[in-house]
C-alpha cells in the first residue's frame, strides 16, 4: 500500500469509540467503508481535513525538536505552579449526575415502530445518519455516518427519517421528571443534561422509606454520577447501554479513575486533537499529566489549560441555572478579509462589543463561539466549552484568538478569505 492509500485509509477509519462497537473487524470495516466512499463529497471533505491535520501534526513536530531543556524545565515549573493552584480549587462536595439517552432517536422510534426492535435500523437519510441502534452497530454503523456507506456495511439496514417534532415532544416527558430533582438543571441536547443532586440527596434524607425507593425500569438512559460535570459526563458512557456508574467523592478514587481513561473519553477532546496527542505518545490521561510541560509549549493557552484540568480530574461543579439566557452574539458582513492582522484585529473588536454587553447584563459565559463565513458562503462554527466562566474582553480574546488562529491554519499556504465572522 502506498504512502498516499496509507494515508487515506487512517482518514476514513472507523471511529469505533462508541458503546455497542467493541471487538469489531475493524480492517473489514475500513476496506468497506473505503471503497464505497471514494469519488464521494464525503470522501473529498474527509481527505482534505485529514490533510490538514497531518500538516498541523508536521507543524507541530518541528517546533517540538526546536525546544531546549532549558525551555522544556521553565515550562514545567509553570504547569507545577499552576497544577498547585487548581488543586487548591478542587470541589469534591457536589454529586453531579449527567443523563445520556443513549441511541435517543433510534429508541423513539423503535417505540413507536416495536418491529424494529430486532432489526439494524437508523434514523437519518442517505447522506448522513444521526444515530443508529446496538444491532447496526455491530456491523460498524454510526451516527455521523453518510447512509450511503453504513448500507454497505450493513446491506438489512432500515434507515427511518428524521421527525424532531416528535423528539422534542419526548425530551419534554423526560425533563420534567429531571426537574423534579434539580428544577435548574441544565439541558445540552434533546438527549443530553446535567443535573446537580447534591440538595435533593440532602432533602430526601428525612423522607419516608416509601418515597425513597423507585422501582427499576430498564430503558435506555444510561447515568454518570461524579463530583464534576467532566467526569460525570465519562461515567454515563461507562456502563451503557443500562447501567449507572457513580465516582467516588474521593481525590484517590478520581485520580485513580483518570489515569487509565484514554483521552477521546473526555468531552472536549475531539478525533483532531486525539490525533495531534497521539503523534506525541499521549493516548491516556496519564499520559497527559506525564507531558504536561511539553502540552504547554505546543498547544494554545486555553488548549492546555484545559488539557491540565483534565490530568487532575477537575471540571465545573456549577450547572447554569437552564431559564438562563443562553447566549449572546454579534456579526459583522464585509465584502472580503484575508489578511490575518485585519481578521484579528477585527475578531478583537467583536470580543469587545460581547464584553460589553454581558457587563451591561451582569453575564458571565463558559463557552465561546466563532462564527465565519468564507467568499464560498460556506459557514462555520467553533466552540470552546472552558472549565470556568468568563466575561472580560482578554478572557474572551484568547479563546476566539485561537479559534480564530487554528481556521487560519487549516487553510494555510492559502488566506482565509472570509465575508462574516461573528462571536
Amino acid at each position: 500500500m502506498d504512502h498516499t492509500a496509507k494515508k487515506n485509509k487512517r482518514l476514513m477509519a472507523l471511529n469505533d469509540n462508541k458503546a455497542g462497537m467493541e471487538g469489531l473487524d475493524r480492517d473489514k470495516i475500513n476496506k468497506i467503508i473505503m471503497e464505497s466512499s471514494k469519488g464521494s463529497r464525503f470522501y473529498e471533505n474527509e481527505l482534505k481535513r485529514e490533510q490538514q491535520v497531518n500538516q498541523r501534526i508536521e507543524k507541530m513536530m518541528l517546533q517540538k525538536a526546536q525546544i531546549t531543556e532549558q525551555q522544556l524545565k521553565k515550562a514545567q515549573a509553570e504547569v507545577e505552579r499552576m497544577a498547585t493552584e487548581l488543586e487548591r480549587s478542587r470541589d469534591l462536595s457536589r454529586v453531579i449526575v449527567h443523563v445520556d439517552m443513549d441511541a435517543f432517536y433510534a429508541a423513539v422510534e423503535i417505540r413507536d415502530c416495536p418491529e424494529l426492535k430486532d432489526k439494524p435500523m437508523a434514523v437519518g437519510s442517505m447522506s448522513m445518519l444521526s444515530t443508529s441502534n446496538y444491532h447496526a452497530r455491530k456491523y460498524g454503523v454510526r451516527a455521523a455516518m453518510p447512509g450511503f456507506i453504513a448500507k454497505k456495511l450493513c446491506p438489512n439496514l432500515v434507515i427511518v427519517p428524521t421527525n424532531f417534532a416528535k423528539y422534542r415532544a419526548v425530551s419534554g416527558e423526560v425533563r420534567e421528571i429531571f426537574a423534579e430533582y434539580d428544577p435548574h438543571f441544565q439541558s445540552v441536547s434533546l438527549d443530553e443534561a446535567y443535573l446537580d443532586f447534591t440538595d435533593h440527596l440532602e432533602q430526601r434524607q428525612s423522607w419516608p422509606e416509601s418515597l425513597r425507593t423507585h422501582r427499576f425500569h430498564a430503558s435506555s438512559t444510561a447515568t454518570g454520577i461524579a463530583p464534576n460535570m467532566m467526569l460525570a459526563k465519562v461515567c454515563s458512557d461507562k456502563n451503557k447501554p443500562n447501567g449507572q456508574y457513580r465516582l467516588p467523592s474521593t481525590r484517590e478514587a478520581v485520580m485513580d479513575f483518570v489515569q487509565n481513561l484514554p483521552v477521546r473519553k473526555v468531552s472536549g477532546i475531539g478525533k483532531v486533537s486525539e490525533k495531534m496527542l497521539n503523534a506525541l505518545g499521549i493516548s491516556s490521561c496519564s499520559h497527559l499529566g506525564q507531558q504536561m510541560g511539553l502540552l504547554s509549549l505546543l498547544f494554545s493557552e486555553t488548549a492546555w489549560h484545559h488539557l491540565l484540568q483534565v490530568s487532575l480530574g477537575l471540571g465545573s461543579t456549577f450547572i447554569p441555572r437552564h431559564e438562563e439566557r443562553k447566549s449572546m452574539s454579534t456579526e459583522r458582513t464585509f465584502k472580503e478579509l484575508s489578511k490575518v492582522e485585519e481578521q484579528l484585529s477585527l475578531c478583537r473588536e467583536l470580543c469587545e462589543d460581547v464584553a460589553e454587553d454581558m457587563k451591561e447584563e451582569g453575564l458571565k459565559g463558559k463557552t465561546v463561539t466563532l462564527k465565519l463565513k468564507n467568499v464560498s458562503f460556506e459557514v462555520k462554527t467553533r466552540a470552546l466549552t472552558l472549565p470556568y466562566a468568563v466575561a472580560t474582553v482578554d478572557e474572551i480574546f484568547a479563546v476566539a484568538k485561537d479559534l480564530l488562529k487554528t481556521e487560519i491554519d487549516n487553510e494555510s499556504p492559502q488566506p482565509l478569505r472570509l465575508r462574516l465572522m461573528g462571536n
